[in-house]
């Protein structure tokens, strides 16, 4: 195994070096599109062609880039009009469905280095998985953020809009094929690997789907923006037309008109502040009336409150002897219900206990008076009984647990 790599090192590192030696010249044909062929040598450009970094095509004079070279100076210098982000999800799971089945099978044979050599490739294709989901939205915000706005024609503005907004759509829909269920199975206890698939995988889509929403939020606000601007584009373009057709139109002054256009009209109205005139002795008698009339409205929603506080006490007060009634009862019932118990020394649903004998509780109260008074009972007397819950799990997300009957049966005396 060693020897493989040996040469993958080599070989990676001369092409690197070519890439290297000639960085200023790749990157020329990459902002004009193609390169000249005699800015290399015959044996340079053989060695570059031979190492897949360039390509003459048939129908062109210059050498051209290859499109992992692109994409790899596109990622580096974030050029967003040329770059293009690849979320295949499906084969990255596919992957790791593959490699963690050669990892659980090396580790039953006890081959320790080939499982080791599996779990480092899990490792690097779930923080590939996660970097290529970190790299479209990065891309896509900022695009949104940078010549999003910045297009010739309303036809161009409405298709970058349209795909920005399948790009959002394809994130959202690569994320909803990873299920944590069947990587929680995948993991089958083993603490390495549900680190890896479940907790740090959790964690990493976490944040993407945080920073997806900032992107939604920002599209929705460029888009509404776009469409105000849209409006008042319109406006001006019918407005120009209009004066065209009528080149003797003269705007009118609209602050001399009783009847003002809605269109025009849309100051906001000013508050005007104003205050009693004290200093007017005439005016004396009417300012003392308007004070007396204040005083009169004021005692009188006071009264009302203090009245309608005492109708609440008095209403409470009546009903609190029913309550109380009520409330024994309840009990009573419950101590029957246990009476029966040890009467029937046989297992008694409390559910068919309280349809059996017709009583008027609720279900949910009824249950829960069962169990406050089994936990009322001293400890002695609670191991008469054996208590057994009827559950049924709510949501399968939040592990919630509803109790729907309880069973009162006689323990071992």
């Amino acid at each position: 195994m060693a020897e493989p790599i040996s040469g993958m090192l080599s070989l990676g590192a001369e092409r690197l070096a070519l890439i290297g030696k000639h960085a200023q010249t790749l990157m020329k044909g990459y902002l004009q599109g193609e390169i000249d062929p005699d800015a290399f040598s015959e044996s340079t450009r053989r060695k570059l062609i031979d190492a897949r970094v360039l390509y003459h095509p048939e129908d062109s004079f210059g050498l051209k880039l290859r499109q992992p070279v692109t994409q790899l100076i596109a990622a580096l210098v974030t050029d967003e009009a040329r770059r293009q982000i690849h979320a295949d999800v499906a084969e990255k799971l596919e992957t790791i469905r593959v490699r963690v089945e050669s990892y659980r099978e090396a580790r039953r044979r006890g081959d320790y280095v080939k499982a080791d050599l599996q779990l480092q490739v899990i490792h690097e294709t779930v923080y590939d998985l996660t970097g290529q989901f970190e790299e479209a939205i990065h891309s896509l915000w900022h695009r949104l953020n940078s010549n999003f706005g910045f297009v010739s024609s309303l036809s161009d503005k409405i298709r970058e809009n349209s795909r920005a907004q399948e790009q959002i759509k394809r994130l959202l829909d690569g994320i909803s094929l990873l299920n944590f269920n069947e990587m929680i199975e995948l993991a089958e206890g083993n603490p390495v690997l549900r680190k890896v698939l479940v907790t740090r995988l959790q964690n990493h889509l976490d944040r993407h789907l945080a920073s997806l929403l900032e992107v939604q939020k920002r599209l929705v606000e460029l888009m509404g923006r776009f469409r105000e601007q849209q409006a008042r584009g319109l406006l001006v373009s019918q407005m120009a037309s209009f004066l065209r057709q009528h080149p003797s139109f003269v705007v009118g002054d609209y602050a001399y008109r009783s009847q003002v256009p809605k269109l025009v009209n849309c100051a906001a109205p000013t508050s005007v502040t104003a205050a009693v005139a004290l200093d007017r002795r005439a005016d004396s008698p009417e300012i003392v009336g308007l004070v007396h009339q204040l005083y009169k409205e004021l005692a009188l929603k006071t009264a009302k409150s203090t009245a309608s506080a005492n109708d609440d006490v008095l209403t409470t007060t009546a009903s609190a002897p029913e309550v109380e009634a009520r409330q024994q009862q309840l009990k009573a019932d419950a101590e029957q219900y246990f009476l029966a118990v040890l009467e029937n020394k046989a297992g008694d649903s409390a559910i068919d206990y309280l349809v059996t004998q017709e009583l008027e509780w609720s279900p949910e109260v009824w249950l829960f008076q069962i169990l406050a008074e089994f936990a009322g009972l001293p400890q002695q007397q609670q191991r008469m009984f054996v208590l057994e819950r009827s559950e049924y799990e709510e949501q399968w997300f939040n592990q919630v647990r509803v109790i729907d009957d309880v069973t009162l049966r006689l323990g071992r005396l």
